[in-house]
């Protein structure tokens, strides 16, 4: 027999009330759940903001997108297969549906500090110290895009899984990009 809780739309099996003795199961699940994504949180979301910022986003932007796609794969831990990597191709896509839309969002105040982005006047400085941004955000789309995914660990074969594109397709892209960066670098400290 089972219970239906109209408040999640989901079924429960039928539990008898929890006593003072005997704790109520699903909140063990609950706090379990709480937990394991607790961790994966603080694992994954420095790395998926700096994910977004190789693929050419803004400091702010990639840190609001991070922030969206954590409280998805929260709502919908129990069916994520693969989290860290849920999680990179959900915000990559959020990053495309961004730069697509070409709206500007002017503001006349720096945002407010946040856990992400603790002072906001510093990602300026950030920016000029990370020397290889602009290199990144010189890329062809598709090289950035897929030179983003190996900077974040994952392996050809991830990425092409992940981009739905062949593994040759993949290597080609990560080995022109590497290529035009090293280039660029060279250039670089022979102009020094």
């Amino acid at each position: 027999m089972s219970v239906h809780d109209p408040g999640d739309g989901l079924e429960y099996p039928a539990v008898a009330p929890a006593t003072r003795d005997q704790p109520d199961p699903r909140h063990d699940v609950r706090q379990a759940k709480d937990e394991a994504f607790s961790a994966f949180y603080r694992a994954t979301v420095r790395s998926l903001v700096g994910f977004l910022v190789n693929q050419g986003a803004g400091v702010h932007v990639a840190a609001d997108i991070a922030q969206d796609t954590m409280l998805s794969a929260y709502e919908r831990w129990d069916t994520i297969g693969h989290p860290r990597a849920w999680v990179h191709m959900v915000a990559s896509r959020a990053l495309l549906r961004r730069i697509a839309s070409c709206e500007e969002q002017p503001v006349e105040q720096l945002p407010e500090p946040t856990s992400l982005l603790a002072d906001p006047d510093a990602i300026k400085a950030w920016e000029d110290r990370h020397d290889l941004l602009p290199l990144l955000r010189s890329l062809p789309p598709r090289q950035r895009q897929v030179l983003a995914w190996a900077l974040s660990g994952f392996t050809p074969g991830d990425i092409a899984e992940q981009l739905g594109m062949s593994d040759d397709a993949v290597r080609a892209s990560l080995y022109k990009a590497r290529r035009t960066v090293a280039e660029a670098i060279k250039e670089r400290e022979e102009g020094q």
